[in-house]
């Protein structure tokens, strides 16, 4: 088999429906085989009906609690049975041939893993690959709207290798997977990419970006509070990768900069009559 599709999902019924969907028309015309597995993550939606109704093909793998990216992504990654690994969010369309292109991208690069060019419902490019989040590049993005600016993530026109790509669409062969790369169970979501994607390089891995490739992706699919959970999870998130990979020293420095940006954000929220914003933040300095 070519090729095991793992997809997580948490009460993403309607996204993993057109994921699904747009899977199959593309995949079922050409000469790839697959397997694609849905790890369920307790979704109270109607999803697992659904998926059962209208996919009968796919593998389903049922939780009774929502484990979190990683470690339902590593249940789909033990029970593949294909040569190559894509991991693949709920809340992703593939465009034509993007699977054929990355598939014959990766069997070049076999000791590597790549990711394609994501784009917005509408069509315009997603920033979607970017450094590591040395202390400049997590100045820029707190602080400098890094993102906006092209400083802390971007996304290519040409091929390049870069420190990473997006978790929403990851391919690489499954043996790399399985060589002590499987994600970080301690981190829920966000940032577990990044970690995963570090320790490949210090293994000797590269990551690809190709803009051949094109998949839509509206992010944030299983996330409640589009801005509360990304922010807190990120918070959460920069911590453990600091923690887990960087000198001590750094850890002090990037905890400053993470209250200094929490407690500008709580201001911002007094002076504008933001509850959500202030209350976000609030909660971000006390993880802090």
């Amino acid at each position: 088999m070519d090729l095991s599709i793992i997809i997580t999902s948490h009460n993403t019924k309607e996204l993993l429906l057109r994921c699904l969907t747009s899977l199959y028309q593309w995949l079922e015309k050409g000469k790839v085989t697959f397997e694609i597995i849905v790890v369920e993550n307790a979704s109270t939606d109607g999803t697992v009906e659904m998926v059962e109704k209208s996919f009968p093909k796919v593998i389903l793998l049922k939780s009774k609690t929502n484990e979190g990216f990683g470690k339902s992504n590593n249940q789909g990654i033990k029970k593949a049975k294909a040569e190559r690994i894509l991991l693949l969010n709920s809340d992703t369309e593939i465009q034509e041939r993007a699977i054929e292109k990355l598939l014959l991208f990766s069997e070049a690069h076999g000791n590597d893993f790549v990711g394609p060019k994501l784009l917005n419902p509408d069509g315009t490019p997603q920033t979607s690959c970017g450094p590591f989040f040395s202390l400049p590049v997590v100045f820029a993005m707190l602080f400098l709207k890094g993102d906006r600016l092209g400083l802390t993530r971007w996304s290519p026109g040409t091929i390049q290798k870069v420190d990473w790509v997006s978790g929403a669409c990851i391919m690489g062969a499954t043996s790399l997977f399985l060589d002590g790369l499987l994600f970080d169970e301690g981190i829920f979501m966000y940032m577990e990419e990044i970690d995963l994607l570090y320790r490949a390089r210090k293994k000797g891995h590269s990551v690809y970006f190709l803009p051949e490739a094109n998949v839509v992706h509206v992010g944030s699919g299983s996330s409640k509070d589009k801005r509360k959970s990304p922010i807190l999870n990120i918070y959460k998130g920069l911590q453990i990768f600091y923690k887990k990979h960087y000198p001590g020293w750094q850890m002090p420095v990037l905890k400053g900069m993470l209250q200094c940006k929490a407690l500008l954000g709580i201001l911002a929220g007094i002076l504008t009559g933001n509850k959500e914003l202030k209350n976000t933040y609030e909660e971000a300095i006390g993880m802090v």
